[in-house]
């Protein structure tokens, strides 16, 4: 491959103290079945080590090739606790993950968590990650209590994010509407972190939010969660709608086509998709600028993603930008 950093994008962690505050935290009603399955994970002995032993992921890292991961609190992160309890276990943890940053520099960055139930102290967390903790970013794990991004109390967010040139990671959970995907194990990776995170998206580009807030820059993993298959038919549909009197729901006039919208807010990440096919339908969905490379780790085998990437059918120019120099623009990492 070209000469390049070999940067991976959404690589999980947690660290002692956040595991053993969180885990005795009351959690909204609402997402305990989520809860309940991520702390299953969280305490099983293989996945626990996987997530807070940074020195075995930092051999896993060396023995695959990998020079900087970009680590997340693992999903949901804050948002199924009270807004009181998610606030301080934010703060704590982006402090943690800082000190981790600054430790190993040139092998760690860090994408900040936040408290969306309390939009006002979740902006001035943005201002903090972005600032004196010097951390990349942040992720927001889809909706928080039922409640999208797109909606008005999430304003000063998005206004901070903005602001800080905070790129926000949009990460999947359980979808809000779970009974649909309840059984037949639809709920999580199968089937239903894909449909709720690829829901959230089509809300901040239909609701006008890009016009509101045009600085503002979302990643999606997945390659896309499944939006890239769609755009055509999405514009297409989108301006029937507009032109014809009842053929939808009430939307807001935009000033873009949704696909624009998607091209220029957007960026991609192949957490979990090594599939050569989607890859070649991504790029020519958002360009060679807008893909990086995600493993997903440690939920993902770090061996088998660089080795898609190496190996995927095309040029040694596109393989550079989705292995390091697209992750470098859009979290400012140079």
């Amino acid at each position: 491959m070209p000469e390049r950093r070999l940067i991976a994008t959404e690589e999980h962690m947690a660290t002692e103290a956040f595991l053993r505050t969180a885990h005795e935290l009351p959690v909204l009603p609402s997402d305990r079945v989520e809860v309940e399955l991520m702390r299953t994970v969280e305490n099983a002995d293989v996945w626990h080590r996987a997530l807070v032993d940074l020195d075995a992921r930092l051999a896993v890292m060396d023995a695959c090739g990998q020079d900087l991961a970009l680590l997340s609190l693992n999903p949901p992160g804050v948002q199924p606790y009270r807004a009181a309890d998610a606030e301080v276990l934010a703060r704590s943890f982006n402090e943690e993950l800082a000190e981790v940053v600054r430790g190993h520099p040139d092998r760690f960055a860090g994408l900040g968590t936040v408290a969306p139930q309390s939009p006002a102290s979740a902006a001035a967390e943005i201002e903090r990650v972005m600032g004196p903790l010097g951390l990349s970013g942040v992720m927001i794990n889809s909706h928080t209590a039922g409640q999208y991004l797109d909606e008005p109390p999430f304003a000063p967010l998005l206004e901070a994010a903005e602001a800080n040139r905070a790129t926000i990671y949009l990460h999947p959970r359980i979808p809000s509407m779970a009974a649909p995907y309840s059984r037949y194990g639809m709920t999580a990776a199968v089937w239903g972190y894909q449909a709720e995170a690829g829901l959230h998206a089509m809300r901040l580009i239909l609701s006008g939010t890009f016009d509101r807030h045009p600085g503002l820059t979302f990643v999606l993993g997945h390659l896309g969660e499944g939006i890239p298959y769609w755009l055509r038919r999405i514009d297409n549909r989108h301006a029937f709608a507009q032109k014809v009197a009842g053929a939808t729901t009430a939307m807001p006039k935009l000033e873009l086509t949704p696909s624009e919208y998607f091209r220029r807010n957007f960026v991609l990440t192949t957490s979990g998709m090594d599939d050569p096919d989607v890859l070649t339908l991504a790029l020519r969905a958002v360009g060679d600028d807008n893909i990086m490379l995600a493993i997903d780790h440690p939920y993902e085998d770090s061996a088998a993603a660089v080795a898609f990437l190496r190996d995927a059918p095309i040029t040694d120019d596109q393989r550079a930008r989705i292995a390091g120099h697209t992750a470098e623009r859009v979290f400012a990492l140079d």
